[in-house]
């Protein structure tokens, strides 16, 4: 299935009366209120999707951040949003999908194929001047078997040699990258050879997906390409989820590395360089 859907055809479906399980998967690093958002209004029909709790494990010393949940407990969580074996999968926020591509790629990394993200996210739809419903939705219990395995993954051993087979893209802002400043984690910079590929390049002003052949030059400058071996990292596997579908729709394959910088920022004896180089100015 196409990464995406637009806002008209999602409308379409609606109005046709055909099955669709609407994701609101609103979540933002120092924003907690993506439940309060989600109840002062969403698309109707859409369940809400927390993050930290439905789509990741606590976090945990040699995992990161947002660990992946066992493919059993996310089976668990994706029937309680409602998801039967052959349904059609929307996934939306309001922060360019950014978040709702958690949601997307866990999906398909369960092997669950019909899955999209909307396009433009919720900012779209309200640009349409489409309704919006406020409240809680409960879904009726979905009976989705997941099998997994549908997508690629890296561990921190296979990131720390990736660079020299293949290419290594740090998602997050630029200034993390080079270790101007570092919010969260407990050390500054990225994993050597890593290059600079921040998600909202991805995106035009409206939060929508460039499209593909401007994906394609992006990624091409940053040195990946059909023929090359890509994996993604950010800083705790969230964002490089977005990367990993512009990747899909400029039609370039790309493994995660789920425990991203939290998890390599935690072991000491791992390094991270600083500056605007693969290779960094400096080691630490």
């Amino acid at each position: 299935m196409d990464p995406l859907m637009d806002v008209p055809a999602l409308n379409a479906r609606m109005e046709s009366g055909q099955r669709t399980v609407l994701l609101d998967v609103r979540w933002a690093l120092g924003d907690p209120n993506g439940r309060l958002h989600y109840l002062d209004a969403h698309i109707p029909g859409a369940v809400y999707v927390d993050l930290p709790t439905e789509l990741a494990d606590p976090a945990e010393q040699g995992r990161g951040r947002h660990p992946l949940p066992a493919l059993s407990r996310f089976q668990t969580a994706a029937r309680r949003w409602g998801i039967r074996n052959g349904d059609t999968v929307v996934a939306y926020d309001d922060a360019g999908n950014t978040s709702a591509a958690r949601a997307w790629w866990m999906l398909r990394s369960a092997g669950f194929a019909n899955v999209c993200l909307l396009d433009g996210g919720l900012a779209a739809w309200r640009r349409a001047g489409l309704p919006l419903q406020g409240g809680a939705e409960k879904a009726a219990p979905g009976d989705v078997l997941f099998t997994g395995n549908g997508m690629s993954t890296i561990t921190a051993g296979q990131a720390a040699v990736w660079a020299e087979h293949g290419v290594l893209l740090d998602a997050r802002a630029g200034e993390r990258y080079r270790g101007e400043t570092e919010p969260v984690d407990p050390r500054a910079g990225h994993i050597p050879g890593a290059v600079s590929a921040p998600t909202t390049e991805n995106l035009d002003g409206h939060g929508c997906f460039l499209p593909p052949q401007e994906l394609r030059r992006r990624f091409a400058r940053l040195g990946a390409d059909t023929e090359t071996p890509t994996a993604v990292y950010c800083g705790s596997g969230v964002t490089a989820a977005h990367q990993i579908a512009a990747l899909e729709i400029a039609g370039i394959p790309a493994a995660l590395f789920p425990g991203s910088f939290s998890e390599w920022s935690n072991d000491p004896s791992r390094p991270v360089v600083t500056g605007p180089a693969p290779d960094g100015a400096e080691a630490r």
